[in-house]
């Protein structure tokens, strides 16, 4: 390993790494070389660079783009965990941190040996902490929300590089939203938006700015920001460098008490460039108007800026002279709500094409078909991310001849019609046709109104399509995530036809197609990201009714591949005591109150799971009080139950346990292949005499480990439970009945 770095002092150079958004690297580069960074080096997404500490400090505060600032402490070798503990434990941490302060660990990357990123952060947090146990008989508490100190690792193959977080908090969080809107839009993007417009260059013209959809004020407040040249991190009262133990405070109070002063001159002097009237917002909803008017005040912004509540259709007239209109219209990822905003975006051209010729104007999208019905050329477009929804940034000269014929702004429908009609959309469709017409044969055999109709049959298109039937009949598609290979132009256009073939081939409205796309947490569990609001269904399965969401930020609330999971619960447990963990949403207890158990307990931790748990028993009146919920991580109630003397024990316990979660639970992570025998250990401390446990998980080849469970009768029952419209997913269902020998 190479040696850590000296302690840092201020005339020191170091090695810094500034992290952002995807396709902004070069925006940030350019900020940080005026701030007086040299060696730059651009990344995918973020730029190292080397300096001062003074620098680093001066980056967290004046930085418009970056998302955090990192100094580099170490490079070490980390081949396996072993290494990586290791070489981690070298380094000299009383250099930044003490036993009185606090910490965290951010780990990224992965390699053969170490595949979790919370395995890894586990172990760099255990090399700290053994090393100030053996140094000083104490060690530092871990906290991880505003750590003293946040400890950042990211693993590359077989190199491990340690840095100090600076920013602590992601540098978006500027200090002045006291108040969101829905999906609101990061400051730091917001800011990188701007400046990819030029804002700066149309500011010091004397030019204006407008954003007819404002939503919380993050444009207007950000495009202040820079036309008062005002620090963006002044009103942050937390940074990762003040509980650090190497942190310079005067250089720091130099820093702020020079960007405090900057801010009063300029707006001493500026007070004919930050006037009224230069900076306008308008929302139609009052609560959005409401939420910007509140931050804008907070930004110290409330004579600078003005917002109003007035919908695009309803506007009048542009500011006087020219400037930027800039727009972050909704995207209408499902297909239901891309027709139907793409009235929105036609209203959008037309103002802009009546009220701001000469302008300029941008459009920040995640649906780039749906721009083109604004009916003017796009002069530019450059790729961005708003989180991990790819979008472009389209630019636009307002002029009369880039208007586009209005014969040739073709409709959403007539879009649709013609991706329908290439080959690769008649190639699904058929596949699809031929599908839905076997499983809907099957599925009326067995009075099943809900299943799944494709997975992923034909690789190059990567979906799932599932078909709820209930007040009204839903098409849920979920796009399986793209390997960073796949070319994002062919995933789009794939995604497009699959959208316009769906409701076609089922017979039934945009509307009832809800799309949703597979993405990774950092902790790398896998979840599919919400595009959209929860579309409520209620549906039937085995007699009982379940209240499905689907578009929640959970899951739709019915594994379907649990059916036959669920008809086996409901046969073992007539007249039995019943164990619910990971409850989620209540379906195995709906069948299992439903089928004459005694009694019920569900354990979850998440408040939204129970509380559609606790509907779906009342929706089969099934609600009472020998069925109750516990809101608890279900780890953590095992630990204590069954060290109590005396438990509570049930005849019938199912544990539906997830692939990974981060927990208080002997180690601070759950990962099922490592740890579910401890799992069922412990949760067979709770069982009756005679009891039996059902588990399951979908962790894609998951393997029991028979020998160490030598003390249960254990019997595969996953083929035995695996629902027809499932055998492609065979591998993704594990699930094992046990007893006590």
């Amino acid at each position: 390993m190479t040696s850590p770095w000296p302690l840092p002092q201020s005339a020191s150079t170091h090695t810094f790494f500034a992290t952002c958004a995807a396709g902004v690297a070069d925006l940030l580069a350019a900020e940080l070389k005026a701030l007086g960074a040299e060696r730059l080096r651009e990344q995918r997404a973020g730029v190292g660079f080397e300096g001062v500490l003074e620098l680093g400090y001066r980056a967290c505060l004046w930085s418009r783009t970056a998302s955090r600032i990192l100094l580099q402490v170490a490079e070490v070798d980390a081949k396996d965990a072993t290494e990586l503990y290791r070489n981690i434990r070298d380094i000299d941490w009383s250099r930044h941190l003490d036993t009185k302060r606090s910490f965290a660990v951010d780990f990224s990357g992965s390699n053969s040996h170490i595949t979790h990123t919370q395995f890894g952060a586990l172990k760099v947090k255990d090399a700290i902490v053994d090393q100030f146990r053996d140094r000083f008989g104490e060690r530092p508490s871990v906290r991880l929300d505003q750590p003293d100190v946040r400890i950042t690792v990211h693993l590359n193959r077989a190199r491990a590089n340690v840095s100090i977080d600076l920013s602590g908090d992601p540098l978006h969080r500027r200090g002045y939203r006291l108040r969101h809107v829905t999906a609101p839009l990061k400051e730091s993007l917001a800011a990188a938006v701007l400046l990819r417009s030029g804002w700066p260059a149309i500011a010091a013209d004397g030019g204006s700015l407008v954003d007819p959809m404002c939503g919380s004020g993050t444009f207007l407040i950000e495009a202040a920001m820079i036309l008062g040249n005002i620090a963006p991190g002044l009103q942050r009262t937390y940074y990762g460098f003040l509980g650090w133990k190497a942190h310079e405070p005067e250089v720091w109070q130099k820093l702020v008490h020079e960007a405090n002063q900057q801010q009063q001159q300029q707006l001493h002097q500026q007070r004919g460039v930050l006037n009224a009237g230069r900076i306008l917002g308008f929302d139609q909803d009052p609560a959005a108007v409401s939420a910007a008017l509140a931050n804008v005040s907070e930004a110290g912004f409330g004579a600078v800026i003005e917002v109003t509540c007035c919908g695009v259709e309803e506007f009048k007239s542009a500011p006087p002279g020219s400037g930027l209109l800039v727009v972050n219209p909704p995207y209408g990822e499902r297909l239901g709500d891309a027709q139907s905003l793409e009235p929105l975006y036609a209203e959008l051209g037309k103002v802009l094409r009546t009220h701001f010729l000469g302008w300029r104007a941008v459009v920040l999208t995640g649906n780039p078909p749906l721009a083109r019905a604004v009916g003017i050329h796009a002069k530019r477009s450059h790729t961005l991310f708003n989180g991990a929804i790819e979008c472009r940034l389209l630019r636009f000269e307002v002029k009369a001849e880039e208007f586009a014929p209005a014969d040739k702004r073709a409709s959403r429908e007539e879009k649709m019609a013609a991706v329908r009609e290439s080959p690769g959309a008649q190639m699904f469709a058929n596949r699809l046709r031929k599908n839905f017409k076997k499983m809907r044969d099957w599925a009326r055999k067995e009075g099943i109104s809900c299943y799944r109709v494709y997975d992923a049959d034909m690789p190059e298109y990567a979906f799932a399509v599932e078909l709820y039937q209930g007040e009204r009949t839903t098409l849920y598609v979920q796009e399986y995530r793209a390997p960073d290979m796949v070319d994002r132009q062919a995933a789009t256009q794939r995604r497009l036809e699959v959208l316009a073939v769906v409701p076609s081939v089922f017979d039934v409205t945009h509307s009832q197609v809800v799309m949703r796309e597979e993405q990774r947490r950092r902790d790398e569990s896998r979840y599919i990201s919400p595009v959209e609001a929860p579309q409520p269904v209620v549906i039937q399965e085995g007699g009982w009714q379940f209240l499905v969401e689907l578009g929640s930020e959970l899951d739709p609330g019915l594994h379907l591949v649990h059916r036959g999971v669920r008809e086996m619960l409901g046969r073992m447990v007539v007249g039995r005591s019943f164990l619910n963990l990971f409850s989620g949403t209540g379906a195995a207890t709906v069948y299992a109150a439903g089928g004459g158990a005694e009694v019920t307990i569900s354990v979850e931790v998440s408040n939204t799971a129970l509380g559609r748990a606790e509907r779906n028993l009342a929706l089969n009146r099934l609600a009472n009080h020998r069925h109750t919920f516990v809101k608890v991580d279900p780890l953590v109630w095992l630990r204590e139950q069954s060290q109590q003397a005396r438990p509570q024990r049930f005849d019938l316990i199912y544990l539906d346990a997830p692939a990974f979660q981060r927990g208080k639970w002997k180690g601070e992570t759950f990962d099922v292949q490592r740890d579910h025998v401890r799992l069922l250990v412990e949760a067979s401390a709770l069982l009756a005499s005679g009891g039996t446990m059902m588990f399951t998980t979908r962790l894609p080849k998951f393997r029991l480990d028979r020998a160490s469970l030598f003390e249960f009768e254990v019997e595969d029952v996953s083929k035995q439970t695996l629902p027809r419209d499932f055998e492609r997913s065979a591998r993704d269902h594990s699930a094992y009945v046990l007893k006590r020998n």
